[in-house]
């Protein structure tokens, strides 16, 4: 599954192309698999691996402060199951404002997702990442918890709770994808 560069942010997405060409020069081909993604999208995730109480508390604590469309995002996709691998709420992660992409390492033609595998002594989601970090990137990789080795973003900041604030978070979600999804 290949994903639209072109979803992302100006300013993120020539340093995203310096990213993938600076690891396909090394030998260690990093393909984006995905770009945006929606808050209904990210409800699904998240709801994946929490349970019904955990859910239902959450869309009452939006309801609460008036994230009606958040609340909305996470009611409508229905149960979900797999195993944790994000904390975002839904607008809570960069993807959904084009500051994100997760990418997998191309090993022999097809997605490599150890961390750990070496070839000729490298790691395509560590060299990854550090590259991501010398361009100035935030890689999920070197996060302290809940590493996301496929994952880098533009901003430092964990979450745009702390830049934009839940209203701001509420009401560009709405704008961006509607208001009954």
């Amino acid at each position: 599954m290949a994903a639209d560069l072109n979803q992302l942010v100006p300013e993120f997405r020539p340093l995203v192309v310096r990213l993938l060409d600076a690891c396909e020069a090394q030998g260690l081909p990093m393909r984006p698999f995905f770009t945006l993604r929606s808050p209904f999208e990210q409800a699904k995730l998240w709801r994946q691996s929490r349970s019904r109480e955990q859910i239902n508390a959450q869309i009452v604590k939006f309801k609460t402060q008036g994230a009606n469309f958040l609340a909305h995002c996470i009611e409508s996709v229905g149960p979900q199951n797999g195993p944790p691998v994000t904390n975002a709420l839904p607008g809570f992660s960069w993807h959904q404002w084009g500051e994100a992409v997760d990418c997998f390492w191309l090993v022999d033609s097809k997605a490599e997702w150890s961390a750990q595998k070496l070839l000729d002594g490298r790691n395509g989601y560590r060299f990854c990442a550090a590259e991501a970090k010398s361009l100035g990137l935030t890689p999920g990789g070197l996060w302290p918890k809940l590493k996301n080795w496929p994952h880098v973003q533009l901003r430092v900041d964990s979450s745009p709770l702390k830049a934009c604030g839940l209203t701001g978070i509420e009401e560009e979600m709405k704008k961006l994808f509607g208001s009954t999804g």
